[in-house]
């Protein structure tokens, strides 16, 4: 699945799924730009890194996603676009009740509106080239709900709905939209919230994984960040040309219940 000579955009990308996504990317032989709202000489030098190790062209290029004119000039700062997979994201937990108005406004903004306008930045880039390529990382909680998780949840349906819309808008065209819909992944966010999670429950590390925080996930195993980028590549290959508007879970069997 060579993706040789094609530029992959992905937002939220100096670490977790989204850096997991770029590394399998590069892999495939994309060049890449990672994203974040930092700008550190560790974001330059991690992009650097990628790029060395996988013999492409990688840059870190900063934008904060709560911002539509920033997210559109992420797009036009890359240069071309060829793949662009939307990634960012942020959480929040509360009653809906007790929810903080700027959170709900922040996690809708990130987690939802950026998609929006990168892909509107990105899509003339695409259909200039005659080739593209969107994946959305959606969620799970796409396609199902938990509670105290309102915003999270709604953006993540708005995901799903948007990648719907824009592949019957490109359907004629050789670009495909998809969104890939992940259970619990095994980031770094996650492993450092397990001590303190054992403290609470007073149980070890591997009932809280089990009992805890995948007690939805019936494989009872995190899902990687490999695994999520691998199928990101495959999205992104001749194979999945006919692919698009749908989602791919990769959740243990999650929504399978």
């Amino acid at each position: 699945m060579s993706l040789k000579g094609k530029t992959a955009v992905i937002t939220g990308s100096n670490s977790g799924i989204g850096l997991g996504v770029a590394r399998e990317l590069a892999r495939a032989g994309a060049n890449v730009v990672l994203n974040s709202f930092t700008d550190t000489d560790a974001d330059h030098a991690l992009a650097a890194e990628l790029g060395k190790e996988f013999g492409v062209t990688a840059r870190y290029i900063k934008a904060d996603m709560s911002s539509g004119a920033e997210c559109r000039a992420l797009i036009e700062q890359a240069g071309a676009c060829d793949i662009l997979v939307n990634n960012a994201g942020i959480q929040h937990v509360s009653p809906i009740d007790e929810f903080p108005t700027e959170k709900w406004d922040a996690i809708i903004a990130i987690n939802l509106s950026s998609s929006f306008h990168t892909t509107a930045a990105a899509l003339p880039m695409m259909r200039k080239a005659g080739w593209g390529r969107i994946v959305n990382i959606a969620s799970a909680h796409g396609l199902t709900a938990s509670p105290f998780k309102s915003a999270y949840i709604a953006a993540k349906h708005g995901v799903v709905g948007l990648s719907k819309t824009t592949a019957l808008e490109t359907a004629e065209e050789p670009i495909t939209c998809n969104a890939i819909c992940p259970g619990y992944v095994l980031t770094p966010l996650v492993d450092a919230q397990i001590p303190d999670t054992m403290r609470e429950y007073k149980m070890t590390r591997e009932e809280v994984v089990r009992n805890v925080l995948l007690a939805r996930q019936p494989s009872k195993e995190f899902v990687t960040v490999e695994q999520v980028g691998g199928t990101t590549v495959f999205l992104c290959s001749d194979a999945a040309a006919q692919i698009t508007g749908t989602t791919i879970s990769v959740d243990g069997g999650w929504t399978a219940l």
